[in-house]
């Protein structure tokens, strides 16, 4: 066979002495930095590569793990196209089907259930997990959230939320939602550090109350009957139980390798080590500069100790390689923000000679070009620098510097405060307006704010109706906003009910068909009560013809209670002694024969939604019915949640509109959920890209305009104090984390840039953090009214194609069945209503492999 360096040369690549060296490197722990465009991806999969290719390991002998979904998938198209080469080159294939490679999560959830961990032939059950979304409505759930408070010592709702409130931030605030969202974080940190509620003590009270809801939290994920139920915090710690309980575990893989390893978590640490305990082929590669979890729990701690770290769990130090040229930037860029990173105090006090960074590395550009690339504004107001930088894109755009102006990208340290959208983008947005430069802001609004979303919502409360307001002097901000929202829905449908005869009438018979099957509800109840007859009693054969009866019930009703159907499987129910329950049989009487996706779907069929769907075909806006595919998401996630069913006992009182409205959609809008959002393409065509810099990470874009340089400094939040006072842990000091992690933010975002890096200089109060105010004071960067526009590299899109894997069944199948189809549930994410089509073969494969093992499992006994 050809040596590695042949394939090499096949793919086009010409690795540094570093990424060579990496690539090669085979056995013993490896501790690779990388900073920004150094080729981390390109050094991760060759080292794949070459670990199957050449050493003979098997795929499902490596475990893989990186930060996200998208990362993932990346890795295995870019590893299926490298070795496709090599296939097409020697003949024979080679498969990864069987290769750990995920997110962490992704991976504790599979290897959960993987008999190498165990050898018994039944398959351990996996845990049911619940996602972000669903653990905030399990706890925010009225009656959960009294119970959490009621283990905490908390009798009384709102003073119970105010007091957890003040703790986190020192407001007062009675908001359930704000409380919820506390817990919430805490809970995970909690989990994620290992901490054990029943054993731990504190002297604070609040803490010690909160430490006891987190019990029962964790005690409640696992009385649910059988199944045990697990979000992502408790997954990965239930993952560690599981390794750490098999002796062999660390036997299980030959090579882990994890990506950015600097947004790793304590749990996480704990079973990488733990995989890596026998082999000892352990591989982190990452850059402290761009650890920007810290608000998920992240350790920066794991990659910067590292190698002592490793020494200590596994005996062995590792083998340091450092990728430290970028191929990404201009020189003067990366000048600029290696000086940045330099300009605070990294030593760690408490260890002469330490830091709390890896301090020696040293990063340098491939680009010798050292013309301007780095460039500030005027230094002027606000509105002033926003209209500069806003006619300076469309110079660009004219001069052909750029060819679409999705090649320039605004980063911004965040797109909201608590007030609503960042002032700052605000302001570019209102600059951009006035100079008809389109944009494309996906997190800086309510996706529920858009307007498909107020079509939708204020179309079903026409059906519906909408909750009652409850009227009080200190109801919160984010309450009254949410009536506003419920408001400008309605007038967004009256609208559409004008202007749209047919859909008018549409809407009144759903209208009618919804209020039937309450008052029919309503008139069986009262029959009941009429004849002694109790919601929890059994249906006996001929009751039927009784509350058939009743008076006010509708003529639907009345042919729902004289069904042949209907009464054939009540006689059938009670001839095997396990009768109906008279609350079932007013239930199925009175339910609609439409879901609320069924209803979105009919409403789909109108001249605003059919518009919608044309654009989408025609290529010129895909934005709408992407907020479409977003809508039944939610939906079915409410269906999920609550009920799939309407029925009368659903909607009298009240009920599902308060559910649906006051409670789901509610904790939607607070949660600011955005709008739809394509992460494998975050540059829509056409239109300049708003960004937060931890959406832009991993990213290269030509211009970068860093929105603000400026990041508040707080305090230390509750969670990290706690954790820390809780744990007696050690870490970055309290009084310099928030500067830490603002200096690593900026980091991130000035490294993005390739051509042109532009930073904007305001003139009043917190126009710029420290640094860049000192930076500003030097005079050493050019402004952007002396640029030369000649001077700047023509801007060239990079698309590393690595190709992309299909399924049959959920691919080719689907499309050969109807394009239309696989475009909106495949390509745009519709949730179908009803028509879900559910696919046996992986059930069919499970069991057969699981009566495989348990027969070869009895021939061994019987030998």
């Amino acid at each position: 066979m050809e040596k590695i360096e042949y394939y090499w040369e096949k793919a086009g690549f010409t690795p540094n002495k570093s990424q060579k060296e990496a690539i090669l490197h085979i056995n013993g722990p490896l501790f690779l930095t990388a900073g920004p465009g150094s080729g981390k991806t390109r050094v991760l999969l060759w080292r794949t590569l070459n670990l199957i290719i050449f050493h003979n390991i098997d795929p499902a002998e490596i475990f893989l793990s990186t930060f996200t979904e998208k990362a993932a998938r990346q890795l295995q198209d870019g590893l299926r196209s490298l070795l496709g080469i090599v296939t097409n080159e020697t003949g024979k294939p080679y498969d990864i089907a069987s290769m750990s490679i995920g997110t962490v999560h992704s991976l504790c959830q599979k290897l959960l259930v993987d008999r190498r961990f165990n050898p018994d032939p039944a398959r351990r059950r996996a845990p049911a997990l619940i996602d972000e979304l669903g653990q905030y409505f399990r706890i925010y759930n009225r009656n959960y959230w009294k119970s959490l408070l009621l283990a905490g010592g908390y009798d009384d709702e709102e003073a119970g939320q105010r007091t957890i409130n003040d703790f986190f931030s020192g407001r007062d605030s009675y908001s359930r939602h704000v409380a919820a969202q506390n817990c919430i974080s805490l809970f995970n940190r909690f989990s994620e550090e290992s901490v054990d509620p029943d054993s731990v003590q504190t002297e604070d009270k609040v803490l010690q109350s909160l430490l006891s809801m987190y019990s029962k939290y964790r005690k409640d994920l696992k009385t649910d009957g059988n199944l045990e139920y697990v979000d992502f915090s408790v997954l990965q710690q239930s993952a560690y139980k599981y390794f750490n309980g098999c002796h062999d575990s660390g036997n299980v893989f030959k090579h882990i390798i994890i990506d950015e390893y600097q947004d790793t978590n304590s749990i996480q640490e704990k079973i990488f080590f733990q995989l890596a305990r026998g082999s000892r082929n352990i591989y982190v590669v990452g850059d402290d500069d761009q650890s920007l979890y810290r608000f998920r729990g992240a350790a920066v701690e794991n990659l910067v100790q590292f190698e002592e770290r490793c020494n200590l769990f596994l005996g062995k130090k590792p083998k340091r390689i450092d990728l430290s040229i970028n191929y990404r930037s201009r020189k003067k860029i990366v000048d600029f923000y290696t000086d940045f990173i330099s300009r605070t105090d990294w030593l760690n006090e408490k260890k002469p000679g330490e830091y709390y960074r890896i301090h020696d590395k040293k990063i340098t550009a491939y680009s010798t070009d050292d013309n301007p690339s780095v460039v500030t504004t005027s230094h002027a107001k606000a509105d002033i620098v926003y209209h500069e930088v806003a006619q300076f894109i469309k110079q660009l755009k004219k001069n052909k510097v750029i060819t679409d102006y999705n090649q320039v990208a605004f980063l911004f340290p965040s797109m909201k405060s608590w007030r609503g959208m960042n002032s700052r983008v605000h302001g570019y947005i209102r600059a951009f307006q006035e100079e008809n430069i389109p944009y494309y802001a996906p997190r800086a609004g309510r996706f529920l704010e858009v307007e498909e979303a107020q079509a939708v919502f204020g179309l079903f409360q026409f059906v519906f109706g909408k909750p009652l307001y409850r009227d009080r002097e200190d109801a919160s901000r984010g309450y009254r906003e949410f009536q506003n929202w419920l408001a400008g829905c309605q007038e967004k449908a009256d609208k559409l009910r004008k202007d749209d005869s047919q859909l008018n009438n549409y809407l009144k018979d759903r209208e009618k068909e919804f209020q039937q099957a309450k008052s029919d509800y309503e008139s069986l109840l009262e029959q009941c009560e009429k004849q002694n007859i109790e919601l929890k009693d059994s249906v006996t054969p001929g009751l039927t013809a009784i509350l058939s009866k009743s008076a006010g019930l509708s003529l639907h009703g009345q042919k729902a209670l004289r069904s042949h159907s209907v009464n054939q499987s009540i006689k059938k129910r009670f001839d095997e002694g396990n009768p109906y329950s008279i609350n079932y049989l007013l239930n199925r009487v009175t339910a609609l024969d439409w879901s609320i996706l069924d209803l979105f779907y009919q409403l789909n069929g109108f001249d605003y939604f059919r518009t919608i769907y044309r654009l989408s075909e025609t290529g010129e806006d895909e934005g709408p019915i992407c907020n479409l595919g977003l809508i039944t998401q939610y939906l079915a996630r409410y269906m999920e949640e609550y009920s799939p069913i309407l029925t009368g006992q659903s909607v009298i009182e009240n009920r599902f509109v308060n559910n649906f409205f006051g409670s789901f959609l509610y904790a939607l809008f607070r949660l600011g959920e955005s709008e739809y959002e394509d992460t494998e393409d975050p540059f829509p065509k056409g239109r300049v890209p708003f960004l937060t810099v931890h959406q832009s990470k991993g990213l290269e874009l030509p211009v970068v305009v860093l929105g603000s340089v400026y990041r508040e400094e707080r305090d230390p939040s509750v969670m990290e104090t706690s954790v820390r006072v809780l744990l007696q842990k050690e870490g970055e000091p309290l009084s310099r984390i928030s500067k830490y992690d603002s200096m690593r933010i900026f980091y991130v975002g000035l490294s993005r840039a390739q051509n042109l890096l532009i930073l904007p200089r305001y003139t009043h109060n917190k126009a710029a953090s420290p640094e860049f105010k000192e930076i500003f004071e030097e005079e050493k960067l050019s402004e952007l009214k002396d640029l030369e526009l000649s001077s700047i590299p023509k801007a060239e899109r990079k698309f590393e194609e690595l190709g992309k894997s299909y399924n049959y069944t959920g691919d080719y199948l689907l499309y050969k069945k109807c394009p239309r189809n696989y475009m909106i549930y495949r390509k745009y994410g519709f949730v179908p209503s009803r028509g879900q089509t559910m696919f046996f073969g992986r059930l069919i494969h499970e069991t057969i492999e699981d009566l495989h093992h348990i027969i070869m499992k009895q021939k061994e006994v019987n030998k």
